[in-house]
């Protein structure tokens, strides 16, 4: 195995045994709920958390995932916006929070997705439900399929509206992934989330998630009461180029968890950013290179480092480049030569591939014996290397 060298490439800032000192992050905010996560959006980097994997009833922060359901089966071709849903008895019966839909009359499709989204109708959930699945009971099944595919894995669901049942959970994480993975991949039918009111039947309801008529920087998700599942929000914020998405479940009150989501925004947004710190292909050093064509060959990142951390943590990064003591020609483009390793108030933060930009031939036979015989006297931190052999042709 070639031995390898490590030097220090790049410092900006602060380094030594004195940075965690002057890197005191501010005190968390206290927040009064069984459980709660702040995440950064694109890295999906938890600022905060308490109990965000407990598997808690998520009342109607499953309308998250109804929605998420009907917006994949919308873009398949399955169902469409301007499709007529007779409205079952069964979805008029629905029990709690109501769209006021009128058994066997015909409502368009994306007056019901306004409806669990706006006004968190549980009698649309069921509409919706039915008519992307036959039975709530078949679409339970796609939705719990979903979650497998999007990597949740503290979420059951039984029903399409989060009515309590002991089999029927989420985590604080799930929703906040579960969110994110809804802005991410359908972000016109998130549009709908930032409605401030809906009509249907004449009966006006506002959207239940009071922040979008506070901070601008909100715009979406979704409210959840039930008595079991205690008052939840999940809410997604953008400012400047940083999106947050914080989950509260089990608030005491609708204020409650209006305060604290604002809490845990404000704390996110004050001190932490993201940042790309690696670029994909960006140049970092040159290395020598023995029996090429070239002396030396360009090396550079193999794939994108972005962080989300405290901010003023970036201002204290390391830089340390792995490269083996001896680079052989012939190199290829993309060929893995090395590694480079962040390290951020002492500790280890990334460690990425490094590539050669750019292609180095091998020299002809005699360019090779040539080099072998300055390799012998070449001072390297490894035991001696034996000459390489040579074809007869060069």
């Amino acid at each position: 195995m070639k031995s390898m060298r490590v030097f220090a490439l790049a410092m900006i800032g602060l380094v030594g045994q004195g940075i965690l000192a002057q890197m005191i992050l501010p005190p968390p905010p206290s927040i009064a709920a069984n459980g709660y996560v702040l995440m950064d959006a694109e890295t999906h980097t938890i600022l905060l958390e308490h109990n965000s994997r407990e598997k808690l009833p998520p009342a109607s922060l499953t309308k998250i995932m109804t929605s998420y359901v009907a917006a994949a089966e919308i873009e398949a071709g399955s169902v469409a916006m301007d499709d007529d849903v007779v409205v079952s008895e069964n979805a008029w019966r629905a029990v709690g929070s109501r769209m006021f839909i009128d058994p066997n009359s015909s409502v368009k499709f994306s007056d019901l997705l306004r409806g669990v989204i706006i006004q968190s109708g549980n009698d649309a959930s069921v509409a919706v439900a039915e008519h992307v699945a036959g039975s709530e009971q078949q679409f339970a099944v796609m939705m719990n399929a979903t979650a497998d595919a999007l990597g949740l894995e503290d979420s059951y669901f039984m029903n399409s509206a989060g009515l309590p049942d002991p089999d029927h959970y989420m985590s604080a994480r799930d929703v906040a992934l579960l969110s994110d993975a809804l802005i991410r991949d359908y972000p016109e039918h998130y549009r709908i989330y930032a409605e401030r009111e809906f009509e249907y039947n004449n009966i006006k309801q506002p959207n239940r998630n009071r922040l979008l008529t506070v901070d601008p920087s909100v715009d979406g998700i979704k409210t959840g009461y039930t008595e079991e599942a205690g008052y939840c929000l999940a809410v997604s914020a953008k400012r400047d180029d940083m999106r947050l998405i914080s989950v509260v479940m089990g608030a005491e009150s609708t204020a409650a968890r209006t305060r604290e989501t604002r809490k845990l925004l404000s704390y996110g947004f004050r001190n932490y950013r993201t940042e790309v710190i690696l670029s994909e292909r960006e140049h970092v050093t040159d290395a020598k290179v023995w029996f090429g064509t070239a002396e030396q060959v360009a090396i550079g990142v193999g794939e994108t480092v972005k962080k989300t951390m405290f901010q003023r943590l970036f201002d204290g990064i390391t830089r340390e480049v792995i490269l083996p003591d001896l680079i052989e020609a012939p190199v290829e483009v993309g060929q893995k030569l090395g590694e480079i390793r962040l390290v951020a108030a002492e500790e280890e933060i990334a460690r990425v591939p490094l590539i050669a930009l750019e292609r180095v031939e091998e020299k002809g036979v005699f360019g090779r014996m040539w080099d072998s015989v300055l390799l012998m006297f070449e001072d390297t931190q490894g035991p001696p290397k034996a000459p390489p052999s040579f074809d007869a042709e060069g």
